[in-house]
């Protein structure tokens, strides 16, 4: 193969404020895992750099779960598919596809055997179901629910039992098998949003919007007491988990703490204070039999400490937003990628080790459009609120004083020697100088869509929408229009990249994609036709003979200057999803990023 992954940095859980997350655990206490989009996301809990993607469910994916032998997964989205598959092999191959109901499947959860799953949610003729793992089989009725049910629990001992939790402020407990309603429990005064049994099935707890933690007898369903004195939390409860061994509860909570309780005295041992922003309300938890973790409303995944409550041992950080722009940047041999996010996020990563971290401060409040690193060592990024920003790499804090306003949104920007930068905005093509405006092409005759700069210094492409590639020089502080223009066909241009020599001017157009020679008064040298969708980006190796476009069909390419005939393609790079942004870290190196949240390595062999 002449390409290989070589490194996947995953994105972060999807979440909702409001809205309890799930986050699942290996029972070979190895991995953990959640959801985003429409990928699982499975991690290495000691080494979360280490992850791995299972990407074939066709809409969002809200929960998933390991069965107790390990060997699969069931995962279920919102329309109300669950996929069961394999855990063993690193093609997942997919073992049984079920549709119990129609509608959002909110909590999966496997009997002790892994032989039945329950599965709760929100249908529109019914909120849950418990169903044969092998043969889709109904085992019996969930009744008892007037609105969603949110949360589901098997008891893992014989007699056994279930557990549901709803909107509608109630549990309902459950015999089985086959399953059939008992009674329903009223303690609550708010939506339930997370039941869940202890290991021994002797006691389960409920967690309550209403800030509560009720316990009960695992055999008989009957409410024993509650965590806390008046009540466990001061906000609602999105999620609890419990210890190993029964004696101790781990709570999630939107007053942005995480308690640890002693479930015999009732009451909470450590306190896990997470912040004082409102992304640091707690949605979901895991009780791994190495880790504590939570997930704050940001997506974070903290490892908690025991011995410090105010400091995670950890904290995982990335997207949790597709990602919309990239660049790379090596200093002294160290290797680093920048990516920009739909929320306007822009985070950082070590490349070998997948480190990551935000940049400090108040930055870009929507999404980041585009981003380039320049000569002087600073991330230069626009986005769509309508500013440019210069971020030193150094100190990797944004700077209010280094923010450009602009008059209308900006979709592209280049930056060049001196101090220049191109921003290609709506209607307008502005140049900035020494982080200054100094000169508008205001209303050109066609409509600017990205542009590159020369590396020269002097020379600026122009892709337009009209199909053509028009070229400007920088004098002084003005953009002068030059005669030549580039007819590359009648489609949009999409991206435009020169060459790091500045030999050759790569063009994207919805179809092909052509390299001129700019020696040559930007002759036309090769068409690069593969792929079948609009191609979107394009990225040159640092080696000036390769270079990479990434497309709406998810495929990569990569292709050479000198055999365009020779080229090496690179199938579902980014599963369901379009190939957004392509850069190199070196001539062997490729990172590719997309809507689906997640940084991408690969390494590329040539013949």
């Amino acid at each position: 193969m002449p390409y290989q992954s070589s490194k996947v940095f995953a994105c972060l859980p999807q979440v909702e404020r409001g809205v309890s997350k799930v986050i699942g655990g290996d029972p070979k206490g190895i991995n953990f895992l959640y959801t985003n989009n429409k990928s699982v996301i499975i991690r290495n809990i000691d080494n979360p750099g280490i992850a791995d993607i299972y990407t074939e469910h066709a809409r969002q994916v809200q929960v998933a779960q390991y069965a107790p032998s390990g060997f699969y997964i069931a995962s279920g989205d919102v329309s109300g598919k669950v996929r069961i598959w394999d855990t063993t092999q690193k093609e997942h191959a997919l073992k049984n596809e079920y549709q119990p109901f129609v509608g959002t499947i909110k909590d999966i959860c496997w009997s002790a055997d892994s032989q039945k799953v329950a599965i709760a949610g929100e249908g529109k003729e019914m909120h849950a179901a418990v169903i044969q793992w092998d043969t889709g089989t109904s085992v019996g009725t969930v009744a008892g629910h007037s609105k969603i049910i949110n949360s589901v629990s098997f008891k893992p001992s014989r007699p056994y039992r279930v557990v549901t939790g709803s909107d509608d402020h109630c549990c309902v407990f459950y015999e089985a098998f086959p399953v059939k309603f008992k009674f329903t429990l009223t303690g609550h005064t708010r939506f339930v949003n997370c039941v869940r049994y202890s290991p021994k099935g002797t006691l389960f707890a409920s967690a309550s919007a209403d800030g509560q933690i009720l316990l009960y007898d695992g055999k008989e369903g009957t409410q024993i007491s509650a965590l806390g004195q008046d009540k466990a939390h001061s906000g609602g409860v999105y999620a609890i988990s419990w210890s190993d061994d029964g004696s101790h509860l781990l709570s999630a909570s939107g007053d942005k703490t995480v308690k640890l309780w002693d479930v015999e005295t009732k009451t909470a041992v450590t306190t896990f204070n997470m912040g004082s922003d409102v992304l640091d309300q707690q949605l979901g938890c895991l009780w791994h039999p190495k880790y504590l973790l939570s997930i704050s409303l940001s997506g974070y995944i903290n490892y908690l400490d025991k011995a410090n409550p105010n400091k995670p041992l950890r904290v995982i950080k990335g997207h949790s937003k597709s990602i919309q722009s990239l660049a790379v940047h090596t200093d002294d041999g160290k290797q680093s990628i920048y990516s920009g996010s739909h929320d306007g996020h822009i985070n950082y990563w070590d490349a070998p080790s997948g480190e990551n971290d935000g940049l400090s401060g108040k930055g870009h409040t929507n999404m980041v459009s585009s981003m380039v690193i320049s000569d002087a060592d600073e991330l230069v990024s626009c986005g769509m609120d309508d500013t440019v920003r210069y971020t030193n790499l150094i100190k990797k804090e944004y700077n209010a004083q280094d923010t450009v306003k602009l008059d209308t949104q900006p979709k592209n920007l280049a930056v060049g020697p001196d101090g220049y930068t191109v921003v290609i905005c709506i209607n307008q093509i502005v140049l900035l100088k020494d982080k200054k405006k100094v000169f508008a092409v205001e209303h050109p005759e066609y409509e600017p869509e990205n542009v590159s700069i020369h590396p020269g210094g002097v020379t600026v492409a122009v892709g337009g929408n009209d199909g053509n590639v028009y070229l400007y020089s920088i004098q002084g502080n003005t953009l002068q229009k030059n005669d030549c223009v580039l007819d590359v066909g009648n489609t949009p241009v999409t991206a435009v990249s020169y060459s790091p020599d500045g030999a050759n001017l790569a063009v994207c157009c919805t179809n092909k994609v052509a390299t001129y020679t700019v020696a040559d008064g930007y002759k036309g040298t090769s068409e690069y036709y593969g792929h079948y969708a609009k191609v979107l980006c394009v990225g040159w190796s640092p080696d000036n003979e390769h270079f990479a476009t990434g497309g709406m069909d998810g495929l990569v390419f990569v292709w050479s200057v000198s055999a365009p005939n020779k080229r090496i393609k690179i199938p579902d790079t980014h599963r369901l999803y379009h190939v957004g942004c392509v850069a190199w870290l070196d001539e062997h190196t490729l990172v590719t990023t997309s809507h689906d949240a997640c940084v991408k390595q690969w390494t590329i062999i040539y013949n």
